[in-house]
């Protein structure tokens, strides 16, 4: 019959190939003699047609309407920061397979001591922000989880695992957001913690830091606490696995010892790559950090 199928040539071996990579053989063309299909041909078509999917994904299509149409507008050039940022954001969310994991810490106790802390000698209160013992917790984290703490190199199928502490941070500046690293975080205290914090922001924000500084991390913090909001899905910061979330903390109602009682609670974030953790790894991840900042924080931090 004029519209029965053609007999396409192809041994069982490569009719099992395509099937397994959804390749459509009427739609192949083969090479071989008398337009037998080969593994080759399979792998070709495959890769044009996804090389032609990647093409329509980054065709931008044309608005139908100019903003100019609807009012005034004000067109600026988009930040030289943004522009570096952009292409790494967009990387890293298109190839890492992200899972978010969202969990609450106890901090009561541990903002109760943070307000607290004076000078032994001057008598003067001493600034400490809830960052410095968040960086304890999760470096704390990392060497009782390695996973965190590593790196994939697909191409050889390797798994990076880091021996050093590098923690990220994110910087809101002026000029977009930087990431630079607090070296060697695990060899650092407290007081140590709170003065490389003002050190990297205030570089950043004037543009004099080392750019080799947003390179080699552990892992990044990305904290909102003194903007506002709760939980959000960070984007992981390539080459890291990782990524923390902290939102502000907000006191609330919670049912403790048989009663109600008021307690601070911080928002938590934890962005993972799915490829190296899986969800039960988050989720004891993050009880940890939970219990790093809980009622016994000075024992577990060594504060």
């Amino acid at each position: 019959m004029s519209d029965k199928k053609q007999i396409i040539s192809a041994s069982p071996k490569v009719r099992k190939f395509a099937r397994e990579l959804g390749a459509n053989l009427y739609q192949i063309h083969g090479s071989q003699r008398e337009g037998r299909v080969s593994e080759n041909d399979v792998r070709s078509f495959i890769k044009e047609s996804l090389s032609g999917e990647i093409a329509k994904k980054r065709t931008v299509t044309p608005q139908e309407y100019e903003h100019s149409e609807f009012g005034e507008i004000d067109v600026q050039p988009i930040p030289r920061i943004k522009k570096i940022a952009r292409s790494h954001l967009e990387k890293s969310w298109n190839e890492i397979p992200h899972v978010t994991h969202h969990d609450e810490a106890d901090i009561t106790e541990m903002d109760k001591f943070r307000k607290t802390l004076r000078d032994l000698y001057t008598g003067e209160k001493i600034s400490i922000t809830p960052l410095t013992f968040i960086i304890r917790a999760v470096v704390k984290a990392l060497k009782d989880y390695p996973n965190f703490n590593a790196s994939l190199d697909l191409e050889n199928g390797k798994v990076i695992y880091k021996k050093y502490f590098h923690v990220g941070i994110a910087v809101d500046t002026p000029h977009g957001l930087m990431v630079p690293k607090i070296r060697d975080a695990d060899k650092k205290d407290i007081t140590a913690l709170g003065k490389e914090l003002k050190k990297v922001s205030t570089l950043c924000k004037e543009l004099k830091i080392d750019k080799k500084e947003f390179f080699g991390g552990s892992i990044t913090i990305s904290s909102l606490g003194n903007i506002g909001g709760s939980f959000f899905t960070p984007i992981i910061n390539q080459p890291e696995v990782a990524i923390l979330g902290v939102g502000r903390a907000e006191t609330k109602q919670v049912f403790m010892d048989g009663k109600y009682q008021s307690r601070i609670m911080l928002p938590l974030s934890l962005s993972y790559d799915h490829r190296i953790i899986d969800g039960a790894e988050g989720a004891r991840f993050c009880v940890h950090l939970r219990e790093s900042l809980g009622k016994d924080f000075a024992y577990k931090l060594a504060v």
